[in-house]
Order: structure tokens, then C-alpha cells, then sequence
């Protein structure tokens, strides 16, 4: 007899606190040289990493969207900085998650005009139309060194229970009406 597990996706919840840091070791690139393959295997990583502590802690609705931006951040932290070191942190402040990836290098990242056979250069824009798409916004900080996104995560409903702080250790707060 074969078993098959389903699993009910957890409540969403609405805590504040820093969700993931984590960094990794690259090595600049040299001209238009694809990044080494352990490169961008790492950001595979931080991807899987990232979507892992989000169903950990019950935001599995928006784990599609933010795989999605993680990746598209931190390949571009590894092709354009130049740097040797690339981090990631996710955070929830007031029912937004926080997204951001911090390369320490100046320069402001900047959406292309891209033409239709073009493949590569449509990251940002991605971007951008899932931080609309739920409520956020992006942009550059840190004079350019960090790359950030936000995206508003749903109400629970009243009738969804919050997971147990054993699962996810932040605490819990209110949210203001909507």
C-alpha cells in the first residue's frame, strides 16, 4: 500500500523580527565571464534557504514570490558588484516582509530597457511587478550597497490559527485594520 502525506498550509502569520541572515563567499567575475558554478549554486541555496524559513514560520502564500526575488537580487549582487561577499536577510516589520540583499559595493541598481530577443535583463522588472502585485515596493539603500524589497503579507483570518513560537520564534503582534 502506498501512503502519500498532504500537507494543509500553515496560517499566515504576522510577527515582526528578522527572519534570515545569511551570507555567501563569491568571487568577482572577470569581464562578462559567466559567475563559477559554485556561485550560482550558492544562490540556489540561499533560495531554498529562504523559502524554508518562510513555510517554517506559516508565510508559505508568499514563498513563490520571494524565491523568485531572491533570486533575482542575489544574481545580480553576484554578476554587477564585484564583491566578495553577498548577504541576504529577510525581515517582518509591521505585516510587511522585507527582503534584502547587501553587497557593500556602491552603485544603484537600475531596471534596462530590454528588446524582445533579449535573455537576459528583465530581473528587475520581475521585481518590481510582484512587489506591486502585493503591495510593496522596491529600491537601493545604503548609497547602492543593498538592494531591498517589500511585500505586504495577507491578513490572517480570524478564524486561522498562529502557529506555536516552538515553530517560529518571533513574537507575536496586532496588525492594524486595513
Amino acid at each position: 500500500m502506498t501512503m502519500t502525506a498532504v500537507r494543509t498550509p500553515l496560517a499566515v502569520l504576522h510577527r515582526d523580527g528578522e527572519l534570515m541572515r545569511e551570507r555567501i563567499e563569491v568571487l568577482p567575475r572577470k569581464g562578462d565571464d559567466p559567475p563559477r558554478l559554485q556561485d550560482a549554486t550558492r544562490v540556489g541555496a540561499m533560495r531554498r534557504i529562504a523559502a524554508a524559513k518562510l513555510r517554517l514560520c506559516g508565510l508559505d502564500t508568499v514563498i513563490d514570490e520571494v524565491m523568485v526575488i531572491v533570486s533575482e537580487l542575489l544574481t545580480n549582487a553576484v554578476l554587477h558588484s564585484g564583491t566578495r561577499q553577498v548577504a541576504l536577510s529577510l525581515r517582518i516589520e509591521r505585516g510587511v516582509l522585507l527582503i534584502v540583499v547587501t553587497d557593500g559595493m556602491p552603485g544603484h541598481a537600475r531596471r534596462k530597457a530590454v528588446g524582445e530577443d533579449s535573455e537576459s535583463g528583465r530581473g528587475l522588472a520581475l521585481v518590481e511587478a510582484l512587489a506591486r502585485e502585493n503591495g510593496g515596493s522596491w529600491g537601493t539603500g545604503n548609497a547602492g550597497a543593498e538592494t531591498w524589497c517589500r511585500l505586504v503579507l495577507p491578513r490572517r483570518l480570524p478564524d486561522q490559527p498562529a502557529c506555536s513560537s516552538a515553530r517560529c520564534p518571533l513574537p507575536l503582534v496586532p496588525l492594524p485594520d486595513c
